[in-house]
């Protein structure tokens, strides 16, 4: 591989209708970003019946053959001891040991985020990585941690996803003081277990208190007025895709409305510009791709059920933290607090 040249480890057989849907996915990616290497870690020989099969065009490419499969059950010691010829472990190995490289795999999340930590390690002062995506609201988006890594947490926890929290949406917003605020079931300071009130008491006690906005509750999310949302994970990955079975059912139920009638039909190109744009700004597929923060590497987690446009998305967003070294910026901001 060339040297400055990106490259990007992905776990083929993670997820749900792979390897087609990470193949099919790194077709539609490279329709915009030709020069970019892949290195497929899998089954070598479904791999390339798939890539002929369906007559993919897929270039600039290698596939390291795995044998060992990691499932949603496997426990720690399975993974660590057990699978060290997966996917997802050689995967990880090899995006750490590469300059300009990252990680994405469709697999399981509690796997993805040991073999993470194992293989990058943490950013110094950092405890946990935190699974963070950018979500839809009416003035444009929010930065949203964690999403599904950690479900049970401290405050001590939720404080420093806040900080990674500031520290990921300045880089990106340079321009923009941001709000933070803690996800909780009611804005009032006594709300909420103990551990969100010791993250609010850690917050408040820090260079943090200036953008802390307090508690924002679920229906607010969407408001525009919190740019940066901290959640533990489980209710980070409920509220997630809760929020994306919204999505679906309003989309697919407009589409049968519009279908109806004739007259439907000739109302639905009269506003078509305004109903396309409203679907790509809640399209869930966009969106796929979450960054786990706080690691000395760059690994993104995509949807299991991910199809491959979504998983396109995925890549894209690994490609944008290698090219513009994201992490590395992220990094340093921690270490300058």
């Amino acid at each position: 591989m060339s040297k400055g040249q990106v490259v990007i480890a992905i776990d083929a057989m993670g997820g749900e209708n792979s390897p087609y849907k990470v193949l099919k996915g790194v077709e539609i990616f490279l329709q915009k970003e030709k020069n970019t290497k892949f290195i497929f870690f899998g089954d070598e020989l479904l791999i390339n019946q798939n890539i002929k099969k369906n007559n993919l065009n897929i270039f600039n490419f290698e596939i390291v053959n795995t044998e060992d499969i990691i499932s949603d059950e496997d426990n720690v010691n399975t993974i660590l001891r057990s699978k060290k010829n997966s996917s997802i472990y050689k995967g990880l190995e090899f995006a750490k040991k590469n300059e300009k490289s990252g990680f994405v795999s469709s697999g399981s999340t509690a796997a993805i985020m040991i073999l993470s930590r194992l293989h990058m390690g943490m950013i110094e002062g950092i405890d946990r990585p935190a699974i963070c995506s950018l979500v839809p609201n009416k003035k444009n988006y929010s930065l949203m941690l964690d999403l599904g890594a950690n479900v049970l947490v401290s405050g001590s926890n939720l404080f420093q996803f806040a900080l990674m929290g500031y520290c990921y949406y300045s880089i990106i917003n340079k321009n923009k003081k941001p709000k933070i605020g803690i996800l909780n079931i009611g804005t009032e300071n006594n709300k909420g277990l103990e551990f969100l009130q010791d993250a609010a008491d850690l917050i408040q006690s820090s260079f943090l208190k200036e953008y802390f906005i307090g508690f924002i509750e679920p229906n607010k999310i969407t408001s525009g007025d919190c740019d940066i949302i901290v959640s533990d994970g489980y209710t980070g990955n409920i509220m997630l895709k809760s929020a994306e079975g919204i999505s679906n059912f309003i989309t697919s139920n407009l589409r049968e409305i519009f279908n109806k009638s004739l007259i439907n039909k000739i109302s639905y190109k009269l506003i078509e510009k305004d109903l396309r744009k409203l679907k790509d700004q809640v399209n869930p597929d966009i969106y796929n791709g979450a960054t786990l923060i706080g690691l000395n590497g760059i690994s993104v987690k995509s949807h299991g059920n991910a199809n491959p446009i979504a998983f396109s998305y995925a890549l894209k967003q690994c490609h944008n933290f290698i090219t513009n070294d994201l992490n590395k910026q992220i990094i340093k901001s921690i270490k300058n607090i």
